[in-house]
């Protein structure tokens, strides 16, 4: 029988000390850009001193990253995504049921962090190491989505795709730019843009 490590005081305070820097970082990058915000203007908001965010974070590359976790996680924070994710596929009764777990998140996930994406594209057009962040996170939603394939595959679905094949189908279907274009730009309503997902997930990955 195993237990849960419970936080000392101190983790338990840099736990908080944290979230008060990423919500700051929030704040302000959604509101003046990543040009427009500075670690100095995320310390004062968070009411701490410059060391303490790169101590606690890192630079502003790492603000944002942390940001999109806390936007993604919701309301499951600090719970990583691929782990409650993991969770709920399996909970799925059937194949189709996965695509329902796949369709919803989509929804979820994209109406939380679409104006995060937005930043991070800003931030990597003009800062390498946002830029390298950006990649790395497109990679781990990738391989992210190999999780939900090898489901998939469990069930006898996947119709003659490989694993890599159907996160690759997943990952370009899923994708927060069709999001921020179709219901964002193109003025799909987000029970539309749902419907499109459960359809082309499905005729993509051979499931009715």
């Amino acid at each position: 029988m195993t237990t849960e490590a419970v936080p000392t005081l101190r983790e338990a305070q840099a736990a908080v000390t944290r979230r008060q820097v990423v919500d700051a970082a929030s704040t302000l990058f959604l509101a003046n850009g990543y040009v427009g915000t500075s670690i100095g203007a995320v310390a004062r908001l968070a009411g701490v001193s410059v060391q303490t965010i790169y101590n606690s974070v890192g630079n502003k590359a790492a603000l944002l990253s942390a940001m999109l976790d806390s936007a993604a996680s919701g309301p499951a924070a600090p719970t990583p995504v691929a782990e409650f994710m993991r969770e709920r596929s399996r909970a799925a009764v059937d194949a189709a049921g996965v695509i329902d777990v796949l369709a919803d998140w989509f929804v979820e996930v994209h109406g939380r962090t679409a104006s995060v994406w937005a930043v991070i594209h800003q931030a990597a057009a003009v800062d390498g190491e946002a830029a390298a962040m950006e990649r790395a996170r497109n990679e781990q939603r990738l391989r992210n989505y190999r999780l939900a394939a090898a489901e998939l595959r469990s069930r006898g679905c996947l119709a003659g795709l490989t694993d890599d094949e159907g996160a690759a189908a997943i990952w370009a279907i899923g994708n927060p730019e069709a999001y921020q274009v179709l219901v964002g730009g193109a003025g799909w309503t987000v029970a539309a843009y749902r419907d499109w997902l459960r359809k082309a997930l499905g005729g993509a990955l051979g499931i009715a």
